[in-house]
């Protein structure tokens, strides 16, 4: 079984994506799925595992035309389209189509309602010209949760709609928190306006807390990483940093520092950031514009609406509870992503998906 999988990009600083889908082309090889993942040139890529079974094309917009007029229905079973919108993608879904080969599309949360009305004439736009009939076209939309999927047939689309959320390579966890007491909030994720960073720091002003601080790290656009430091400091803004982004080690260190982790974004079609909070034993808040209501099923975490009233409420609650309260919940939300999200699991899950579209 031959998969070609396309995402927009690899580059370190572009978010989940770049690292949950080559994650899983790599657990999909090692289940004799012959993987191809081709995306654009990157000057600084995500490290990638490849082997015989998985290989990685960098490929210009240029060399993927070309690239697509080579492929051929014989050897090739499935396309896997990771990410709407993007016109390295469409290329690829129109080639799809030109030579007959079945394709999936996975969103990537790119049509939830924060990004679509996000510049609405500009997806409108899209949606008349080429994206509509790329997904119409899919054999399958793959998306990674309940909400998701409701999103999407919201949009009308009628495709078959599989859910399988993303997965976490177990075997790459740390050893989890062990000193709570901390007195740190973290958050990790892409700086962008979609992630409610303005809205937490509203809520921290307001809290005025003393003995505890606020960390944020990632990457982003350099206007609005300025745009927020300077709200930080004009508006005395205390205990609050801009910390850089954090990668790899220093990515599990700077999570682990913290008592609780917050994503208090808009709109998330998963939010892998989430897992790897609680499967190193650190509680989270984020909002219901993610699919985590888990965290407050298994009791590990607190799932709210996003206002600066709620997320200063549920700070309070946090900065008053008592660090073993702390401890407790982080051990629950261990267990629920040890249960639930384990990436050979998933691999295993799309592989069937893929069986079950080719046969």
């Amino acid at each position: 079984m031959k998969i070609i999988h396309v995402v927009a990009t690899l580059d370190i600083s572009a978010g989940g994506p770049s690292r949950s889908v080559p994650q899983t082309c790599e657990y999909l090889s090692k289940q004799n799925v012959n993987i191809e993942l081709i995306a654009r040139p990157s000057n600084n890529p995500v490290k990638v595992n490849t082997s015989d079974n998985f290989r990685v094309k960098f490929k210009s917009i240029f060399s993927l035309i070309l690239y697509g007029f080579s492929l051929n229905k014989k050897e090739i079973e499935l396309i896997h389209l990771q990410q709407v919108w993007d016109p390295y993608i469409h290329i690829m879904a129109w080639f799809a189509r030109l030579k007959g080969i079945p394709y999936i599309v996975t969103p990537r949360g790119m049509l939830e309602p924060w990004i679509m009305n996000h510049n609405p004439l500009k997806k409108k736009l899209g949606m008349l010209l080429y994206q509509r009939k790329d997904i119409t076209k899919a054999s399958c939309i793959h998306v990674t949760c309940k909400l998701e999927e409701q999103n999407v047939r919201k949009l009308g689309f009628k495709n078959k709609i599989k859910i399988i959320p993303n997965g976490m390579d177990l075997s790459l966890v740390p050893e989890k928190k062990v000193n709570y007491g901390t007195k740190k909030i973290t958050f990790l994720s892409r700086i962008h306006k979609k992630k409610g960073i303005e809205v937490l720091l509203e809520a921290w002003k307001e809290l005025c807390i003393n003995d505890w601080v606020l960390e944020i790290a990632g990457d982003g656009e350099k206007n609005y990483i300025n745009s927020l430091d300077n709200k930080i400091k004009n508006e005395d803004i205390k205990n609050v940093s801009l910390v850089g982004p954090m990668y790899d080690d220093s990515k599990w260190n700077f999570i682990k520092e913290g008592d609780v982790f917050v994503l208090p974004t808009y709109s998330e079609n998963f939010g892998i950031v989430v897992a790897e909070a609680l499967v190193v034993g650190v509680p989270v808040i984020t909002t219901q514009g993610t699919p985590w209501n888990e965290l407050e099923e298994e009791k590990c975490g607190w799932w709210i609406d996003l206002t600066k009233e709620n997320l200063k409420r549920t700070l309070l609650e946090v900065i008053n509870k008592p660090e073993d309260d702390l401890k407790k919940m982080g051990e629950r939300g261990e267990n629920l992503i040890r249960k639930r999200y384990d990436i050979v699991e998933v691999a295993s899950n799309i592989k069937q998906l893929y069986e079950n579209i080719s046969s």
